[in-house]
């Protein structure tokens, strides 16, 4: 009589696997591992970048960017190949399980708690130097932060989660030509938003001078808006996911937990953005 982890092995897939996790939700896999080793690597490229800089060059200067970007491959090709190993490739074998779609949002809930924590500690840092009396020195030195184009920028992230909105309550109908005409319009619009912020670190840091080692205020602005970036083109991988799932027919108004979970996650960076570019952006500005 085949094992159970036998019967784990041949259902097609490669992956090193050895028993399902739970059942119902594809195989153990090492994607999360992958995923975890990218967003380590994240951290440990930006140590890199700064023991390059200065009068350190400890390390070469190119071995941190490459490190980074690296990592954040990885990091991406992690997030894809656990989603898609998770619940893509079993879609068709199972049906729609309430009970299990609820155990996801919770852990979406559970994971965006841990996420609000990464990010409070940010602001904490960024609040502290806000709050000293050295302030208004710092802030003589800051290039005009709050522009047109983290204006535009705030409006098309904004506008995103609307259309989100819109092809969910889509999808919830059942209505699929306006979930995936929705889908498709939200996709585009945080590629732009991750285009615009590309590009605002482009003015900063050649124009104005001002980059991650411009003092305090500078880490603190770049590791922010830097982790939010991140955190965006994670949101837009899953979106994408979520696309080629759409038009690939696996939604329906009983089968959507997906559409749910990461409409949750592009909410959260949403509002995150929003609370980031009151404190950080016109934060600065207010005393300057």
């Amino acid at each position: 009589m085949a094992t159970e982890t036998e019967d784990a092995h041949d259902d097609g897939h490669h992956l090193p696997a050895v028993e399902d996790w739970p059942r119902g939700f594809g195989e153990a896999s090492w994607w999360p591992f992958v995923t975890a080793l990218g967003a380590g690597g994240i951290y440990i490229g930006a140590a890199l970048y700064l023991m390059a800089v200065g009068d350190r060059n400890i390390v070469g200067p190119l071995i941190g960017p490459g490190v980074l970007v690296g990592s954040i491959g990885l990091f991406l090709l992690g997030i894809y190949g656990w989603m898609y190993h998770a619940f893509v490739t079993h879609f068709w074998e199972r049906g729609a399980d309430e009970h299990s779609a609820s155990k996801l949002r919770w852990g979406m809930l559970a994971f965006l708690g841990s996420e609000i924590a990464t990010f409070s500690a940010g602001f904490t840092y960024f609040f502290f130097i806000r709050s000293q009396d050295a302030w208004a020195e710092i802030a003589s030195d800051l290039p005009h932060l709050l522009g047109s184009l983290v204006i535009i920028n705030t409006t098309i992230l904004i506008v995103s989660s609307v259309t989100l909105h819109f092809a969910h309550g889509a999808i919830r109908r059942n209505d699929r030509q306006r979930f995936i005409g929705w889908l498709a319009v939200t996709l585009l619009l945080g590629v732009v938003f991750i285009g615009g912020q590309v590009y605002e670190y482009y003015e900063f840091i050649v124009h104005e001078g001002f980059s991650l080692t411009s003092g305090l205020f500078g880490s603190a602005f770049y590791g922010l808006t830097g982790l939010h970036g991140l955190h965006v083109t994670m949101g837009a991988v899953l979106l994408a996911i979520v696309f080629v799932r759409a038009l690939a027919g696996q939604y329906s108004a009983d089968r959507h937990v997906s559409v749910t979970t990461a409409s949750m996650y592009w909410h959260f960076v949403d509002a995150v953005w929003i609370f980031l570019v009151v404190a950080l952006y016109a934060g600065a500005e207010v005393g300057a």
